[in-house]
């Protein structure tokens, strides 16, 4: 069976969700996940569309963390952005992106007040949360720790070619599934697969006996051509 989940609005904590219902706004909190991933069984398909601005680490990460360990078969799709925790969330399987979506990376934020040494506390936490976030980056790209610091420090957007530069997606949606060879003419085509072979059949020789000259063999591929054959 196939499930879809959408990943839309805010993404903030299960308490807060009945607050931007009543306000009628668009959030995800981790049990509009879990409620569906509670029905999938082996085998199963969940298809995740993600249009988020993002919003708190804990929830990016509880979010992340299921759709990894679950037993269907997990497919993402960015249709308008996935910026902070949503980009986290973004790396947890297969995941294609629109032409048109734009992700975000950057560094975790807060808000306090406090002396020096409060401050120096506070950011030491901040690098912590940093260093941990970018483990879903460097675990789906392959990039070192220090790489995807960098990135998450410059507060990096990217369109989605660029993120499948970085392999921060599997392909970009609508993309042609076949690359077509070219060739030097508009009205020329390379055989197919199936043509080659009944070339290779028509044109067997059996032994020196049965050997074709080349006007026989010409013959035949004219024949062929006549016959259309695919």
């Amino acid at each position: 069976m196939k499930y879809r989940i959408n990943l839309r609005g805010v993404m903030i904590p299960n308490d807060y969700k009945w607050v931007y219902d009543f306000l009628g706004m668009e959030s995800t909190c981790p049990k509009d996940v879990m409620d569906i991933l509670d029905k999938t069984i082996l085998g199963d398909e969940v298809e995740v569309y993600i249009n988020s601005p993002g919003g708190v680490i804990d929830v990016g990460s509880e979010i992340y963390t299921a759709l990894r360990t679950t037993n269907a078969e997990v497919k993402i799709y960015i249709t308008g952005q996935a910026c902070s925790a949503a980009s986290i969330v973004a790396m947890a399987g297969y995941c294609e992106m629109s032409p048109t979506a734009l992700m975000m990376v950057h560094c975790v934020s807060t808000e306090t007040s406090g002396n020096h040494s409060t401050m120096e506390h506070t950011a030491e936490v901040l690098r912590t949360a940093d260093r941990a976030l970018c483990a879903a980056y460097t675990e789906k790209t392959g990039m070192s720790e220090a790489e995807a610091l960098t990135m998450m420090e410059k507060e990096t957007w990217l369109s989605a070619d660029r993120a499948k530069e970085h392999n921060l997606i599997d392909k970009i949606m609508f993309e042609e599934k076949e690359n077509h060879q070219m060739v030097a003419g508009p009205e020329f085509r390379l055989p197919d697969k199936t043509e080659m072979e009944n070339i290779r059949k028509i044109l067997k020789l059996d032994g020196d006996e049965n050997k074709a000259t080349v006007p026989e063999m010409q013959c035949k591929l004219n024949l062929l051509k006549l016959r259309n054959i695919s």
